[in-house]
This record gives structure tokens, C-alpha cells and sequence, in this order.
């Protein structure tokens, strides 16, 4: 084989060959910079290498697409490195390939139908990359630069956009997730606490940004409402004993046995917030109802021929709320359920 400097040793073929083992959730949970940009970079010397020998235009394409392919896979919070990957697309007058791309991003930017509607029925080559320009100008990757853009009138708007987009996609989960964080940052915590729960109810089993929105509630001294997000993150990781930790600190707290001690949100209360975010798990799609057509199923409890219709749909997150709702009102049976649905969103 033709050897081009910084071909991949095998080292760092087998590293690649690990990395493909690992689950696609797995390998897009936190964005890796360093290896993002030097992916990008051998990237961009195979394309100077393909510009100055014509004779291997199409091998050096070949393998810029390849690390270019890495560099998003790796970081595709960097606008770089979409960038990248879609002027090599562009020179290889891979039409369909860019087309990918531009649906990708656009997915990654929270799936909205009226954009993804715009991409039909285009030439990409033709203005592929002017409307991936487009979407970084008016939506960047960056949370810094994107948060420079936001006044008071934008900010409305994002807000009645992140009700309505679909964030089921992890990478747009961290995206969003980093924006609402810098609006938390710039003192709009009744804003981040809304949105926030749009996030979660698509992708419940984010239990980073659980803990996020438990530590707010808990200097707000909002307690049972930063309990419920701590039992839920104790309840994703048992290992994660930030509930216990809470229920320590309020103890400690405690000014000798004057005060009564807090035992926990009622089961009012916890109720009220799995239906909260049940309902607003199902703006992520509707889940269409299966039809009874044996006597059996007549029989079956409502709750459970739901859970059938929502795992069969794939509906991971509405299901998963169902039966812990179920499961919290001492519906043993729905446990299995709730398993089942958490090892769907995992």
C-alpha cells in the first residue's frame, strides 16, 4: 500500500478499531477536542496532498474523507470540522454525501421539519455549502458566540423553539444543553428551568444535566424539587449516591430536634412531575394506537397496552416516565417496563 505521510500506524488503527466497537451513544457522550482537530488537520494535508498531485486526487480525497469523517465523529461541536467534511464532499461532487451532511447538521441544530423541508428538492452541490454557512451564521455551534447573538426579542423566539424542536438526538441534547446553560449564566434561571425539562423529557437518561438542574433547585432551596432530580440521577446511576447526599446535608442542617426532619417530596408531588414529563416527552412524536384484536387484550390494563404501544413505537422516553409514574404508585409490574424503556434511551 502506498504510504502518505501521517498515515494511520497501526496503533492508532486499532485505537479506531476499538472506538468502532463502542456504542454510537457512547462515542458521541462528550465531545473529544483534541483528537476532533487533529483529525481535522491530517484531513486538511491529504487535501493540500490530492491539490498538488492530480495522478492521486482521489486516494488523498479518499482518506481527507476519512479523518475528516473522525473529526465530526470525535467533536461535532466544532464548525470546523462540519466544515471540513463538507468541502471534501463538495470536491469529490459527492451530491448525495453532502446532502447527508446538511441533514446531519440540521438534526445536530435540533430537528426542525420547516428546515429539513428546505433541503428537498435542491441542488447541494450547487449551494450546499452556502446553506451550511447559513445555518452557523444563524445558529452556531459555539454557546459563546451563539449567546452574542441573543437579545431579548431572540431570546423569546428561542424559547418557543426549543418547546417544539426534537432533541432525541444526543448531540443536540449536549448542543442545547450548553445554550441553556449560558442563559442560566446570564441570570435567567426561571427560563433555564422550563426549557431545561424539554431536553430531559427527550432524553431522560442525561443525568449530568439532572444534577445541573438538581444543584440549581437546591440553592433556590427548592428541596423537593431538587430531590426529585437527584433520585432520578441516582436512579439512572446507583453508583451516584446524590439523593442520599442531599437527604445528609439537610440533616446536618438541622438545628438540633426542633426542626422536623424532611423525609422527601410527597407522592403528590412526585407524581405530578413524571406526568409533567411524560407530556412533554410525547412532543416528540405521536405514537399511533394498536389495535385489540384478541379477547386477551380486551382484558389487559390500559397502562400496560400504553407501555406495548409506546416500546413497539419506540418511544423510549414517554414510556420510561409511564412506567416509573406506575412503578412510584406501587405498580410493581410496571418495573419490568421501566428497565426495558431505560435500556432503550442507554
Amino acid at each position: 500500500m502506498q504510504q502518505y505521510p501521517g498515515m494511520l500506524t497501526n496503533q492508532v488503527i486499532q485505537v479506531y478499531s476499538e472506538f468502532d466497537k463502542m456504542d454510537s451513544g457512547s462515542k458521541l457522550q462528550h465531545p473529544r477536542r483534541n483528537l476532533g482537530s487533529r483529525h481535522r488537520s491530517q484531513a486538511d494535508r491529504f487535501v493540500k496532498l490530492a491539490k498538488r498531485d492530480p495522478e492521486q486526487l482521489e486516494n488523498n480525497l479518499a482518506w481527507a474523507e476519512q479523518n475528516a469523517q473522525q473529526a465530526v465523529l470525535y467533536d461535532f461541536t466544532d464548525e470546523r470540522n462540519w466544515r471540513c467534511l463538507a468541502e471534501i464532499k463538495h470536491m469529490r461532487k459527492d451530491r448525495e454525501g453532502l446532502a447527508h451532511v446538511l441533514e446531519d447538521i440540521f438534526v445536530v441544530l435540533g430537528r426542525d421539519p420547516n428546515q429539513l423541508e428546505q433541503l428537498s428538492g435542491i441542488d447541494h452541490l450547487e449551494v450546499g455549502l452556502e446553506l451550511l454557512e447559513a445555518a452557523f451564521v444563524a445558529d452556531s455551534l459555539d454557546p459563546e458566540k451563539w449567546f452574542l447573538q441573543i437579545d431579548e426579542v431572540s431570546l423569546i423566539s428561542f424559547a418557543e423553539r426549543c418547546r417544539r424542536l426534537d432533541f432525541t438526538d444526543q448531540r443536540s441534547n449536549i448542543i442545547y444543553g450548553r445554550r441553556l446553560e449560558r442563559i442560566r449564566l446570564a441570570g435567567h434561571e426561571d427560563l433555564f428551568i422550563d426549557l431545561v425539562h424539554h431536553l430531559l423529557a427527550h432524553r431522560p437518561g442525561n443525568y449530568e444535566l439532572w444534577m445541573e438542574l438538581g444543584r440549581l433547585h437546591e440553592r433556590r432551596s427548592e428541596i423537593d424539587q431538587a430531590w426529585l432530580c437527584y433520585d432520578h440521577v441516582q436512579h439512572l446511576r446507583p453508583s451516584n449516591s446524590a439523593r442520599d447526599n442531599l437527604l445528609m446535608r439537610l440533616k446536618d442542617a438541622m438545628d438540633g430536634n426542633e426542626s422536623k426532619p424532611w423525609s422527601g417530596p410527597s407522592l403528590e408531588t412526585r407524581q405530578d412531575f413524571l406526568n409533567k414529563m411524560k407530556q412533554l416527552s410525547r412532543t416528540v412524536s405521536v405514537v399511533p394506537e394498536l389495535e385489540l384484536n384478541t379477547e386477551f387484550d380486551e382484558k389487559l390494563d390500559p397502562d400496560l397496552v400504553r407501555l406495548r404501544e409506546l416500546i413497539e413505537a419506540e418511544n423510549a422516553a414517554e414510556a420510561f416516565f409511564l412506567a416509573r409514574s406506575l412503578f412510584t404508585t406501587g405498580e410493581l409490574w410496571a418495573e419490568e417496563w421501566m428497565i426495558k424503556a431505560q435500556s432503550m434511551l442507554d
